[in-house]
Order: structure tokens, then sequence, then C-alpha cells
């Protein structure tokens, strides 16, 4: 009870800074109108990954009123007036081949025990309405994204229960190759390529994301990886938490011809607020991070804006965006430099709220489509710590396996039309 007492007046001295604050700035005015008319939709806080590490996940320890060693908190998300947020059900490449998918479960359970925990500010979601419904009643959304291709442990059945359990994104990699899909550290020459991209199964489980329902999230791939998945994805895709490569030369940001192919494919990219990702440095400042999106906006439109601050996820973030309660700053800074009500309001939520409604449709279309049951190759995947049950020939019996398994999936590719040239 006390905790929500001190949650109460921390919100009424934040409502009153800023009133005070806004009658000095008629652009943070206009930001907190705009942000009371739209849903501000992060795509990527790493929260979760700080109960873990912080608590290993003993929420019971943990008062989200009152916690101030991390970027987000109650008081700070009501400050910064955060409509909709993407959890990340993140954990360490350090877990692939071992207890990945274990891992994940557990950060997907602490976001809905977060949710029930706090249901006077959290609304659990998983769908376009649902953003709209938990900003009506002035709640954030949360959605729960998966930070890394490692956690489905190259299983479709995987993706599939995790969709059930309300994972409504899927990043291909994070900072590893999986057996599928090579990392953005292969564009640095720090990783070798293994698949030249995305492998055959690779393209097999974008297209079943399709099916599903799922975003394919293509922050932390490489430039192949990118082109070839908006090759053969039926849906619109989004970049949960990259920059633009043009204002910071950095392989975790996104190149121009690859801003107008999201453009010409109605995907989405969320600015990421990490200083390393902003100015190629320690150092950033508001300004910074408004300059990738002013960037972003003169290559690729307005249409394929969106917020993606990466808070808690990150060791530095720039002077002026300190942590979740700062984020109408940089509304008003793109105010102040020009933009309209439009275009504010498209990157606030409107963008993403379309690419979801999108991602939904196709889903529907496909409803009649079956699941794609066809394993990943044992070759592929095969390691110590992995089985190999329901593959035809145990492995030590030759290769049988590995060319039924391979040929299996390339001619499912070539019906369907999708193998594209390398």
């Amino acid at each position: 009870m006390l905790s929500k007492v001190i949650s109460a007046v921390y919100f009424l001295l934040c409502v009153t800074s800023f009133v005070f604050t806004s009658a000095q700035d008629p652009y943070l005015t206009k930001a907190l109108q705009l942000m009371s008319e739209t849903p501000l939709i992060d795509g990527h806080n790493d929260l979760p990954w700080q109960l873990r590490k912080l608590n290993n996940n003993q929420l019971n320890q943990v008062d989200l009123n009152t916690i101030n060693s991390t970027h987000t908190s109650i008081p700070k998300i009501k400050e910064g007036r955060l409509g909709a947020q993407f959890w990340s059900a993140y954990v360490p490449c350090t877990t692939q081949y071992k207890d990945a998918v274990r891992q994940t479960i557990e950060q997907i359970d602490v976001v809905h025990r977060m949710c029930q925990k706090y249901p006077e500010t959290f609304m659990f979601a998983t769908s376009s309405q649902d953003i709209m419904e938990a900003f009506r009643l002035n709640k954030t959304a949360s959605l729960i994204g998966v930070e890394g291709g490692h956690s489905i442990d190259s299983s479709l059945g995987t993706l599939r229960m995790m969709y059930q359990l309300g994972v409504r994104y899927l990043t291909l990699t994070h900072s590893c190759n999986t057996p599928w899909a090579d990392n953005w550290r292969v564009d640095t020459g720090t990783d070798p390529s293994e698949h030249d991209g995305l492998s055959p199964f690779g393209k097999v489980i974008v297209l079943e994301m399709n099916r599903l329902g799922m975003l394919v999230d293509l922050a932390h791939v490489t430039e192949k990886v990118m082109n070839q998945a908006l090759d053969i994805s039926k849906a619109p895709v989004i970049f949960s938490h990259s920059s633009a490569y043009s204002v910071c030369p950095h392989k975790r940001n996104v190149p121009d011809d690859i801003l107008r192919r999201v453009n010409q494919t109605r995907g989405i990219v969320m600015v990421n607020f990490y200083n390393d990702y902003v100015t190629c440095s320690p150092f950033a400042n508001l300004s910074n991070v408004a300059d990738h999106f002013d960037h972003i906006k003169t290559v690729g439109g307005a249409g394929i804006l969106g917020f993606g601050g990466d808070y808690d996820g990150v060791t530095r973030v720039p002077v002026g965006l300190e942590d979740v309660s700062k984020v109408p700053h940089l509304v008003a800074e793109l105010l102040r430099r020009g933009w309209t009500d439009e275009e504010v309001k498209a990157a606030l939520g409107e963008n993403l709220l379309r690419v979801l409604r999108e991602v939904e449709e196709v889903r529907d279309s496909l409803n009649a489509t079956s699941p794609d049951d066809v394993p990943i190759p044992y070759d592929e995947v095969q390691n110590s710590c992995r089985t190999n049950y329901g593959y035809p020939d145990p492995p030590e019996s030759g290769g049988a396996v590995h060319v039924f398994s391979t040929a299996a999936l390339l001619l499912t590719l070539t019906l369907q039309g999708l193998i594209t040239s390398a």
C-alpha cells in the first residue's frame, strides 16, 4: 500500500513539473498533447534482463515503483508517457546449444508476472487492438519480443509455442550466428559467414513467422539477411532498435538502401538511443538522436519511423535521454525542427500500429495454411547437448538423414517459389 502512495505522490510531482516546464516550452506542451492522442510505442526495452541480473527474476523482491538502479520504473514510465512497450525476452548467446529455450521462457514468464503484479500500470497485449485498449485505459500495453534466434534452438515448434505465450516478434539473431542465420558481426569481419545470410531453414522460419503473425525483426542481422528477409517476407518487417548507418556507420545500424526498401515494403525502423549507435562514440546527446530521425525521414519517409530506445540493455545513453521519462523531450525536439503533427504521431505509434495490423492481416490470409513441420537438417545442429530423436537414421549410420532433410527443405521452398538468388 505504501509503495502505491509513494508512486501516486511521485506521479503528481512529475505532472506538476511537466506543467511548469511545458509552460516555458511550447514545443514540450505540444509534444505532451500529441502523446495524449497517440500512444508512444517503444520497440525494445531490456528491463526483464535487469530483473534477471539483479534479482534472478525474483519479482517479489523488487518494487518497480521505487527501483532507482534501472532506466525504467513505473514513475519514469508515467512521466515518459509510455503507451506501449515491447519488453525484450533476451538471453545471451552463451546460452546457445545449452539452456537458451528454458531461460527465454523464464524471461517471458517474468513479463507476464510483471503485468500481474502491477495491473494498474501494465496491461499484457498481443495485438494492435490490445494496444489501443490499454491506451484508452491509461495503461502501458506490454508486448514481448524475443531478442535472438538462438532462443528457439532451431525449432519451429518452439517458435510456435512462444507465439502462444504472447511473443510478437523474434529478432532473427543477436550477436552470434545461429545454425540458420548470420549476425551483424559478420559484416564487421569479427565473425565468419556460415550461411551467406539465411540458410534454407532460415527462410522457412521467416515464412512461418508470417503465417503465425509474428513480426520479423532485423535488428542485429547482416545486410545480406536484411535483403533476403525483405525479399521473402509476405508481411512488413521491423528493426526494433536500430539507427541510421549514414549518420553513424556502425554495422548495427541501417544503410540508406535498406531504408528505401523498408519504405517500399511498408516496414519500420525504431531508432536506438545507445550512444555507440548514435554518434559511434561513448558520448551523445538528445540532438544527436534527433539527427537519426531526421535522416531516416529524409531517406525513407516519416512512415517508416519509430522509437526503439534500448533502455536497460545498454551501458550509456545520451544526455537529455537518461531514462524512459525523458522521451517527451525528444518529441519536443522533433517539433522544434519543423516536424508536422502528423509526422510526429506517425513516429510515436501510428506506424507501428499499421505494421502490426498488416502482419495480422497476412496471418489471417494464411489461416488455411498448415504449420511447416520439416525439421532443420540434423548435421546443421548436431552437438554434444542435442539428441537425434525423430530423425530417420542415427547420425552414426551415415548421411541419409541429412540429404533427406535438406532435400525436403529445398523442395518446400521451390514449390513456394521462394528461393532467391544469392
